[in-house]
């Protein structure tokens, strides 16, 4: 199997742990992540993610640090699955770089009824939100 500048394998395997930096408090609660945590980006039509579990999480602070805008405040960290994501009918794939990035792909949009398309979204982040843990930065 081929691999990324990151030395990571092209293919995100299902137990592979996927983080989601959450830039708002609102993102989440005590009991864990919302579906607004994953909700992709209105114009790329994805949700950025990293390769990487919530250990060590010095070098996951590190990666925030270096890829993030300066400015940006770091709120939490969701942790999932790579399964998770699938199980929600989406997919997962690789998109260096920066080193170990990816993409949530495949959310439904329905452009002639956007109000459709972003309620078909939010179930789907719901999924993943359900099977996320937050770690606090």
């Amino acid at each position: 199997m081929a691999s990324l500048p990151s030395g990571l394998p092209e293919i995100v395997k299902d137990d592979e742990d996927l983080a989601r930096f959450l830039t708002s408090a609102s993102q989440f609660t005590a009991k864990g992540a919302k579906p607004s945590a994953y909700m992709p980006s209105e114009l790329y039509r994805n949700t950025s993610v990293l390769r990487h579990g919530a250990e060590p999480k010095s070098e996951l602070l590190g990666i925030w640090n270096r890829n993030s805008q300066p400015g940006r405040n770091l709120h939490g960290i969701a942790i999932c699955k790579a399964a998770a994501v699938r199980s929600a009918k989406l997919e997962v794939a690789a998109d260096e770089p920066p080193p170990r990035h990816a993409n949530i792909e495949g959310w439904p949009w329905n452009d002639a009824d956007p109000d459709m398309g972003k309620a078909a979204r939010k179930e789907l982040a719901a999924v993943i939100a359900e099977n996320a843990d937050v770690i606090a930065p």
